[in-house]
């Protein structure tokens, strides 16, 4: 099952698995109107950049569809459009998504939906070819026959439409018999490491241990780790990189001590419009996140909080840029 589909019944709906459940159970959602979909992407069902621009292609059919059998206006449409294509500011797959497909919008919604698809397998090819380009870099670059790997938030199939960008790179470690044990950072305040990293490692039988955020530096510091790999939601033309809060401290960490620090993501996720990072919008996310645990509060009653889901690495911290199509050592003054 890829983490976000088509299906074709009656007027057609997005399949997804639902993110917020696991690892406690795999449920399937169902959607059938555009601001389910919204819903599910501002509440993290499906996150994850490369799913998010197939999110986007594919959302974009939904509404064509509903928009054809309900005889909206161009303006309606257009509205619906909109609000999807800002459903998150940071992540630019999924602005990237929608705007794929909006060319074919006077073909109707069948082309529409065809480019979806396409997108949606076009995300699967690419992931299998960053994971060998990673594999092979990270090899080489460290003089290593077997890896310890340390991991930031969620990069796997759940992340994409299957097989994952930096996790990728991991399975593809895996496979080569190359991987010694995979560290995986917890990633607070959603635990996107522990929750879903951890139980993709365990269903590929990839060796494994969570460790909180805190303690990444000092694993690094400890020589316990060879290299480290991240995915990225938006990256600047110079190799700044967004991804979920925490990568920047890892990223300072590694730099110290002299481990290779990778971003792993498509070109699809490569904003070339933003000469640095300082230009990426960060999302701001909810007290919630922080104040409770597991439906509880846990801090004082109205605490205030500050709760960015993403923060920019400089690309002085970051090796290489790994995407599809090549290896971008922007450590070294490579532009992308």
């Amino acid at each position: 099952m890829r983490t976000i589909a088509w299906r074709e019944e009656k007027h057609g709906a997005i399949t997804l698995l639902d993110q917020r459940l696991l690892p406690a159970q795999a449920t399937e959602m169902v959607i059938t109107d555009y601001k389910e979909l919204i819903f599910a992407i501002k509440e993290l069902a499906v996150r994850g950049a490369p799913a998010l621009g197939v999110a986007g292609a594919l959302g974009v059919a939904l509404i064509a569809r509903s928009a054809e059998r309900e005889s909206w206006s161009s303006e309606l449409r257009a509205q619906a459009i909109t609000e999807l294509r800002l459903a998150r500011p940071t992540a630019v797959n999924l602005a990237w998504g929608v705007d794929q497909v909006l060319p074919l919008l006077s073909q109707g919604s069948d082309a529409v939906l065809k480019r979806a698809l396409e997108i949606a397998d076009e995300d699967a090819r690419n992931n299998r070819a960053m994971g060998k380009r990673g594999a092979d870099y990270l090899l080489a670059r460290t003089g290593k026959s077997k890896l310890r790997i340390l991991t930031h938030c969620n990069t796997g199939a759940l992340a994409t439409t299957e097989w994952g960008t930096a996790f990728g790179v991991i399975r593809e470690l895996h496979e080569r018999g190359a991987i010694i044990e995979v560290f995986a950072d917890e990633t607070r305040p959603l635990l996107q490491g522990s929750r879903l990293t951890a139980w993709e490692l365990s269903e590929a039988k990839i060796p494994y241990r969570i460790l909180p955020d805190g303690a990444a530096a000092s694993a690094l510091f400890s020589g316990a780790i060879d290299a480290v790999l991240i995915g990225a939601d938006r990256i600047a033309r110079n190799g700044d990189s967004a991804n979920k809060i925490g990568s920047l401290g890892v990223a300072v960490a590694a730099s110290q001590v002299g481990v290779p620090f990778l971003v792993v993501a498509p070109e699809s996720t490569v904003d070339r419009s933003l000469e640095t990072g300082a230009e990426i919008e960060i999302e701001f996310r909810g007290d919630k996140e922080v104040t409770h645990f597991a439906g509880k509060e846990v801090a004082p009653h109205g605490s205030r909080t500050y709760n960015p889901a993403f923060d920019v690495t400089p690309a002085r911290y970051i090796a290489a840029v790994v995407t599809e199509a090549n290896v971008y050592e922007v450590s070294n003054g490579v532009t992308l």
